[in-house]
């Protein structure tokens, strides 16, 4: 099953690996390989580690070459901004990357697909996985398309809470805030339901493993009008 589920991974991401056990271990989270006995090694987390860093990169060639007038400060926080947790998770969503991670059964039951933490450290290890078999042409590519792809609405997501203020300042006399509606999952993975409030009207509802990563998604929704 593992294997079937895989390959249809390489159909949605559009590369065939040569080493289909770098897939696996990119996609072998460390609670389903310590359920196994696998040994810790065998987990994606290396993996994620070498992709961050190339991703990091391919980011940084990407706003230097594209945005020539930017700021040396205005590129890193931006950089920061699309390599960030959260903005990760919202792209893995694409692929939907969280519905081919290997996981116990414990993060399954727990949710654990949906967790930005986890689909998050997955895409990063995924393009590690992708660098070492078949290079930095590949992982560039995978990058441009999955991540680096349509950065103005992506820059609406990490931005949200900014970009909204400022349109709720100029257009309406209410003033927008932040409500902690809910609390799921144990201490240790708890996730924070939030909504974005214009005065008593609900216009956005977000999750997050902290409330500001919840209020962030709040925000999107709020300017989307989608609903979580």
């Amino acid at each position: 099953m593992d294997k079937i589920l895989l390959t249809k991974l390489e159909e949605k991401i559009g590369y065939r690996f040569a080493d289909k056990g770098l897939l696996r271990q990119a996609m072998s989270h460390s609670s389903y390989v310590n359920e196994r006995h696998m040994g810790k090694l065998r987990s994606n987390e290396r993996l994620e580690f070498l992709g961050d860093a190339v991703l990091e990169l391919v980011t940084s060639e990407h706003l230097y070459r594209h945005f020539p007038q930017m700021p040396e400060g205005d590129a890193t926080k931006m950089r920061a901004s699309i390599v960030c947790e959260q903005t990760l998770a919202f792209c893995a969503r694409a692929i939907p990357l969280g519905d081919y991670i290997l996981l116990g059964r414990g993060e399954e039951s727990s949710g654990g697909r949906a967790r930005a933490s986890i689909t998050s450290d997955a895409c990063e290890a995924l393009i590690g996985a992708i660098y070492l078999d078949g290079g930095f042409t590949n992982a560039k590519d995978f990058i441009c398309r999955f991540i680096l792809n349509d950065l103005e609405n992506k820059q609406l997501f990490f931005d949200s809470k900014t970009i909204l203020q400022e349109r709720i300042q100029a257009h309406h006399e209410e003033s927008l805030h932040y409500e902690l509606v809910g609390e799921e999952g144990p201490d240790h993975q708890k996730s924070f339901v939030v909504e974005a409030m214009l005065g008593e009207k609900v216009i956005g509802r977000g999750k997050g493993r902290t409330k500001k990563a919840a209020e962030q998604e709040a925000a999107y929704h709020a300017l989307t009008g989608q609903d979580t």
